[in-house]
């Protein structure tokens, strides 16, 4: 296999180089990088190696015909295309117009959508479409635009930008060819009001070689563009207003404070978004504990398997922070659901898809997370009612006092808040009695259950509300609901539905009881069928 160098083309028409961005001609929405210029063994005429962003959309990996002209990061992202097959881009304002002064057709008003921030796709959908076009055809009255996909290069002279968008306060920039740092601030100083600028998927420079002034902008949107927290820092005297700051996608894996063990300055931000990034140590999140404004922190989709909060002479770290959204990570242990209590402020958290959430693999249920957590007020995007929390601490309570037969050192360990509920609850502990059978404990009495059947096979059947021993095991109500509800030949399943859990739980134990299980009066039991 031989490897070819690439070389720029003497013809007059070529524009491209090596490393240039460009999309597809007619297509701006088809997006890569020049990769090689030059001649294509045995084919005459110039040729443009691409790189796609996207995957699957090339036909190779940068080699033909046992060629290697440059190595692509797929196996299919790559492709030799003739010059006039591609475009450089165009201004700012030539996509302006071309989004606003050009009638759509049908077609791509189905395509229509922004992207959001956390780049979610939502459809736009146009209502009063002709006076629509006939406001936004008026630039000067622009208060936001949308570019997205359009090709955009380039800013244009500032002073022009300027005079036809006085008062553009929110650009989506999703998805163009702008690389460089300077024409972000070029765009910025043609644009005095902006507030919001959306820059995702524009892969940009590693190198920042003139800081771009950027002291207007609350909002600044920077996922997928391969930033690093270094340029971050570099940009940050220039972000003083910043409010809000997503870094989605970037393969972030170390927050790197330029001048300190952690990160300072940023005295606006509220909001930073880090999720679908490779964080894998909690070390890292420490140092944005200083950020004293900071009340929104997204660390969804990362690697994390700990949270710890320090114990260090009454300084409280996050003191703003109310939201910490932990989605999707590797967090397994109880003593980092426990840490997030002493955080000062927090009062929405969000655990789903760790381990420590999945029944499947030895996770806790909700009521024992609210349980646990005693200022949460918003759990997994659900708010938490008086009531809900008031019957889930006493499952809670019931459940621990049922399954921990260990000293008070080892319940205090491993229940941390159980004294606390207990005795706030007013619920005694368990008295012993003499039975026929010898010692036998007393479970709390009978508790009222409702049972719901929605076996298919079985068609609609009323509600049953039955009164059971604390200690009817799984095993023994399943045998309870074949007689309730005659079940001859369906094998049932049973599973707990909570208030706020948008899925029921499985109770798969047939030897735990109702109140290991935690399952106390009013509790809603659905009886299913095997498949």
């Amino acid at each position: 296999m031989r490897e070819s160098k690439p070389e720029m083309q003497s013809s007059s028409e070529t524009v491209f180089k090596v490393d240039q961005r460009v999309h597809y001609a007619g297509q701006p929405q088809r997006t890569g990088v020049v990769k090689y210029v030059g001649p294509l063994e045995g084919y005459s005429g110039a040729w443009i190696g691409v790189d796609w962003d996207a995957d699957g959309v090339g036909k190779h990996n940068g080699t033909h015909n046992g060629v290697v002209y440059f190595t692509a990061r797929g196996h299919d992202t790559a492709s030799f295309l003739r010059p006039h097959n591609l475009s450089a881009g165009v201004s700012l304002l030539e996509a302006l117009q071309t989004r606003y002064q050009t009638a759509s057709t049908k077609e791509e008003e189905d395509e229509m959508y922004v992207l959001s921030a956390r780049n979610n796709r939502v459809s736009v959908q146009l209502l009063g479409k002709e006076k629509i076009q006939d406001k936004m055809s008026r630039f000067e009255d622009l208060t936001s635009a949308s570019l997205f996909h359009l090709g955009v290069k380039f800013p244009g002279s500032p002073d022009h930008v300027s005079s036809v968008l006085p008062n553009l306060k929110e650009l989506d920039l999703t998805g163009n060819l702008i690389d460089k740092w300077e024409d972000i601030g070029v765009i910025n100083e043609g644009l005095p009001s902006l507030e919001a600028l959306n820059l995702s998927n524009n892969p940009l420079s590693t190198v920042i070689t003139t800081i771009p002034k950027l002291t207007s902008i609350r909002i600044l949107v920077l996922n997928h563009t391969a930033v690093t927290w270094e340029q971050v820092e570099i940009l940050k005297d220039s972000l003083q207003n910043m409010e809000e700051l997503h870094l989605m996608g970037n393969k972030l894996r170390e927050i790197t404070p330029a001048a300190s063990t952690v990160v300072q300055g940023f005295n606006s931000l509220r909001l930073l978004n880090l999720e679908n990034n490779c964080i894998a140590a909690w070390d890292e999140i420490m140092k944005l504990s200083q950020l004293n404004s900071l009340e929104q922190l997204f660390l969804s989709n990362n690697e994390l398997n700990r949270i710890w909060y320090p114990d260090c002479g009454g300084y409280n770290h996050f003191k703003s922070l109310c939201g910490l959204l932990l989605a999707n990570n590797k967090i397994e242990d109880l003593e980092s659901v426990d840490s997030l209590n002493s955080f000062p402020s927090l009062m929405d958290v969000r655990l789903s898809g760790n381990p420590v959430a999945d029944l499947g693999k030895g996770g806790i249920p909700r009521f024992v997370f609210i349980a646990r957590l005693k200022k949460i007020k918003i759990f997994n995007g659900s708010e938490i009612s008086p009531r809900e929390r008031k019957d889930s601490e006493i499952r809670y309570v019931r459940m621990v006092m049922s399954k921990c037969h260990g000293g008070l050192e080892e319940i205090r360990r491993f229940h941390p808040r159980f004294a606390e509920l207990k005795s706030t609850l007013g619920i005694e502990d368990e008295k012993q009695s003499i039975g026929a059978s010898g010692n036998q404990k007393m479970a709390s009495g009978l508790i009222s259950i409702s049972l719901k059947c929605i076996a298919a096979s079985v068609g609609e059947k009323p509600v049953l509300v039955k009164k059971l021993p604390a200690t009817t095991t799984v095993g023994k109500l399943k045998n309870l609901c074949e007689s309730f509800f005659k079940l001859k030949s369906v094998k049932p399943v049973l599973f707990l539905q909570e208030e706020g859990s948008p899925l029921p739980t499985l109770l798969n134990d047939d030897m735990e009881s109702l109140t290991e299980l935690g399952i106390g009066n009013e509790s809603t039991i659905l009886v299913d069928e095997e498949p």
